[in-house]
């Protein structure tokens, strides 16, 4: 399943359930999921060096 079919079966199921309230929310996960998932993560978190890639 791709975040777009999960979005749109998300919001159905909103709707479905009456709560039309959250479907902005669904949409602004879907686009900050797509966002990090996009990103460069170049340095680590602790400051460490990371390993070199094969």
């Amino acid at each position: 399943m791709t975040l777009d079919q999960w979005l749109e079966a998300a919001q159905a199921d909103a709707e479905r359930r009456g709560l039309p309230a959250l479907k902005p929310l669904l949409d602004t996960l879907a686009r900050t999921t797509k966002a990090l998932r996009a990103a460069d993560f170049n340095e680590r978190a602790d400051g460490a060096d990371a390993p070199p890639k094969p």
